[in-house]
């Protein structure tokens, strides 16, 4: 099992395929590298080299006591593309996973960065705020934190079969697969990584890391994302951009990288080309 030490003597745990341009995928909450896999798969294919990692806490990495904020994740993301001496890369992130990639660029530098990609992605800001009257009340991410310590394992579940692929729409067929390996996922991280890494993604204010990334930049988004409201996410970041570029998808749901994965590769491998 390919993992890297950091500084703290966290444990990540990493999947490197292949060879060619590296494209890093950056995941989200509370998965781990294997939400990748369809993606890993499809770029190998395609004559790249793939890297994804289970963020602290998540996944086979270290259930640390702590931690569990942007600036670690993004210093975790630092140390791996480090170790792996990364240039050239393409960085995606999906979710949480696309404030880890913005704040990491931000806070070290493009040097080893070609492009970004952000996939239903937190950034700007989702908390309401006095500055970001549309944002979600705190009261949202409370009702997480109170759902995650009564009960994870029904939450996720919940969470997957529900909103997340939304396959609470009418006329929307599940997957109990998807959801299954969803719940999967999310079981394999630890309580506490997840309790405080909803404030991480909810919290955190990206607006200063988005105008500080020059290099270009694609968002990804569907107008029926139930997690990451659309209009409050996506538009925003791809205008504080400095060479940012929105694809808006209609009816698409939070995890569209899974649903709808032949639109999306297809979509990315065309930006990553171009």
């Amino acid at each position: 099992m390919s993992t890297i030490t950091t500084t703290d003597g966290t444990e990540i745990f990493y999947k490197d395929w292949g060879s060619g341009q590296p494209i890093v995928f950056s995941h989200g909450w509370p998965l781990s590298a294997d939400d990748w896999d369809t993606q890993l798969l499809f770029f190998l294919q395609h004559g790249y080299r793939v890297i994804a990692h289970d963020r602290r806490g998540h996944g086979r990495s270290t259930q640390t006591s702590d931690g569990h904020d942007m600036d670690h994740y993004a210093d975790d993301l630092a140390a791996l593309t480090a170790h792996l001496d990364l240039q050239d890369a393409v960085h995606i992130g999906h979710s949480t996973g696309g404030g880890e990639v913005v704040h990491y660029i931000a806070r070290h530098g493009q040097s080893r960065v070609a492009k970004a990609v952000l996939i239903s992605s937190v950034p700007p800001l989702m908390l309401q705020t006095e500055a970001n009257p549309d944002g979600l009340p705190k009261s949202v991410f409370d009702g997480f934190r109170d759902q995650l310590a009564a009960n994870r394992s029904e939450f996720y579940w919940d969470l997957a079969a529900g909103p997340f692929y939304g396959f609470n729409r009418p006329g929307t067929k599940s997957s109990e697969a998807i959801v299954h390996n969803w719940w999967r996922q999310g079981m394999m991280g630890g309580a506490k990584p997840h309790y405080d890494g909803i404030a991480a993604f909810s919290e955190t204010d990206f607006t200063d890391d988005l105008r500080k990334i020059t290099l270009p930049a694609l968002v990804l988004h569907g107008d029926d994302d139930q997690i990451v409201p659309y209009a409050d996410s996506g538009p925003l970041s791809a205008q504080l951009l400095p060479n940012g570029t929105l694809k808006t998808y209609s009816g698409f749901p939070h995890g569209m990288p899974t649903t709808q994965a032949g639109t999306i590769n297809a979509d990315l491998l065309a930006f990553i080309r171009s």
